[in-house]
């Protein structure tokens, strides 16, 4: 992988990373290895520790995989953000977004474009790098496409890690700032590509950073390195 440091966004790079790790930091610091993550020059953290009031976890469905490529699903669309001030449900929908997918139905220039439309227009607390990562290459997603694949995602939960939580309740004043959220979503993602009617599925599971500004509705921060329980 080249050398970040050379390149003159490097340095905004690192004061994003910076900024929103301070963020967020109470809720994350508990995660292993992420004081050596945020140090590497490599890539792009968005680690996000924050609480909101607690919400109730609910089943969040994507669509789930049925078929295949051959025998006619249709195309999915890209996935749009809601319009919404729950961070659990926003942080629900990112990540089915996030673990989703259609090689037969736009490009991963596309697909990036995207995502990036989900993340806060708060340059200083976004952090596309860490979206980006979660991303098929342009070199396999052209593999990938040769094969029709695509994949979809069911969110079975989310809710505000432990260590979020409390370091919310210790100091509720902490969030105030930047109104970021850490929300750990679990699920899974079915693939399937032509010649494999069944496709495969695994288990999924990710933090991510959210910010909800009680002015507008919430948008992605970030990808944190680690789940946080």
């Amino acid at each position: 992988m080249p050398d970040r440091s050379l390149n003159p966004g490097g340095a905004s790079r690192v004061r994003r990373r910076a900024l929103l790790g301070a963020a967020v930091l109470m809720a994350l610091v508990v995660l292993a290895g992420l004081a050596a993550y945020l140090t590497r020059e490599d890539k792009v953290t968005s680690d996000v520790p924050a609480a909101h009031p607690s919400s109730t976890p609910s089943s969040s469905p994507s669509v789930s995989a049925s078929g295949s490529p051959d025998s006619g699903p249709a195309p999915h669309a890209l996935a749009v953000p809601p319009s919404t001030h729950n961070p659990i449900v926003f942080g629900k929908a990112a990540a089915a977004a996030l673990w989703s997918y259609d090689t037969r139905a736009y490009s991963q220039a596309e697909l990036l474009t995207a995502l990036h439309g989900w993340l806060t227009t708060e340059r200083r607390y976004a952090d596309p790098g860490s979206v980006d990562a979660v991303v098929p290459s342009p070199v396999l997603w052209k593999e990938m496409a040769a094969n029709g694949q695509f994949a979809t995602a069911t969110v079975n939960e989310g809710h505000f890690p432990e260590a979020f939580s409390r370091a919310l309740q210790e100091d509720p004043g902490t969030i105030t700032q930047a109104y970021v959220y850490a929300v750990t979503v679990s699920g899974k993602q079915s693939i399937v590509w032509k010649g494999s009617p069944a496709g495969g599925a695994e288990s999924r599971a990710a933090t991510l950073a959210v910010q909800c500004r009680p002015s507008r509705p919430c948008a992605l921060a970030g990808v944190t390195p680690s789940v946080a329980p």
